[in-house]
């Protein structure tokens, strides 16, 4: 009795970077205060979590260390294999 495989395994090597698709989610940006915890709104615009941080910072002389959080999509995918067909 002869019998057919009943599955293919392969290994891929799988690929990471940042998402640069048309519809990937937008990269953001956010300041938090390291002294009080209080955080800026998260938006596209660098420059608006910054504007946050130094009007933080006129208002609360003392809290002028701040840390930046950043939101970047990524994506994966399997690398072309040689022998692999299109």
């Amino acid at each position: 009795m002869t019998t057919q495989p009943r599955a293919i395994v392969r290994h891929v090597m799988w690929t990471i970077a940042p998402d640069q698709e048309p519809n990937a989610e937008p990269m953001t940006y956010a300041l938090q205060c390291v002294t009080c915890s209080e955080k800026s709104e998260r938006s596209e615009d660098w420059g608006e979590p910054q504007g946050w941080g130094l009007a933080h910072s006129g208002r609360h002389p003392s809290h002028n260390s701040y840390r930046e959080e950043i939101t970047r999509p990524w994506r994966t995918w399997m690398k072309p294999q040689p022998g692999d067909r299109s």
